[in-house]
């Protein structure tokens, strides 16, 4: 199974990193802040992961190809960019392109997550769904925090219940069809979820936002 969770990383991190990256360039962040943004994006989530699960170094630390290739993707990321800046912005294949690797990211990494704990003698389904989802979001939700954003898991396109529906139908198949099925059903499911709500716009019911009350003033007026 290592193979496994680590071909999955290996089309997790890339994906996440060009997201990491993107958005620190969208955010006019230059090469060090793009460069730092789409690493953490990369490995964060496994980092969360790894910690949850008592691994420790995280992984990303004892195998540093992990870092290498968020580092890679995400200065490729930033000279093509920078380079062709005003057409991607209003290029719907760079918008849609940027749509598919975060998809992609997320159901990859939400089912690395689930073999990683699984590989770990965990077979508690509540933590391997909790384990999944956390290395799904995690490294985007460390993405916008520092990029000084809303975390994207709470505001668009149930981002957090694809990773959560690709987790679900891993227990599913795997119960019929063993480790591989289950992997490629979980990351498919995850990608299928996520592009339809983007596509279609689908979004849960918020909350309505409350007008906010003047402050008092320094004389306390």
């Amino acid at each position: 199974m290592n193979t496994l969770i680590f071909a999955l990383e290996l089309v997790g991190m890339p994906a996440f990193a060009i997201s990491g990256a993107a958005l620190g360039m969208r955010k006019g962040m230059d090469l060090f802040g793009v460069v730092v943004l789409g690493l953490i994006t990369s490995v964060g989530g496994g980092v969360i992961r790894d910690l949850t699960l008592g691994v420790t170094p995280p992984r990303t630390f004892s195998n540093p190809i992990y870092a290498a290739i968020a580092i890679a993707v995400s200065l490729l990321t930033f000279l093509i960019g920078r380079r062709h800046s005003p057409d991607l912005k209003r290029h719907r294949v760079w918008a849609s392109a940027l749509l598919i690797t975060d998809s992609v990211g997320l159901g990859a990494f939400t089912v690395a997550g689930m073999n990683m704990a699984i590989e770990l003698g965990h077979e508690n389904a509540f933590l391997l769904v909790f384990v999944g989802v956390v290395t799904g979001v995690g490294g985007g939700v460390l993405r916008d925090v520092l990029a000084g954003e809303r975390p994207y898991i709470f505001v668009k396109h149930v981002y957090a219940t694809a990773s959560l529906l690709g987790a679900l139908v891993f227990l599913a198949v795997r119960a019929a069809a063993g480790f591989t099925w289950a992997s490629l059903a979980g990351t498919a499911a995850t990608v299928l979820l996520r592009s339809l709500s983007a596509h279609y716009r689908w979004n849960f019911p918020r909350a309505r936002q409350e007008p906010e009350e003047d402050s008092p003033g320094p004389s306390g007026h």
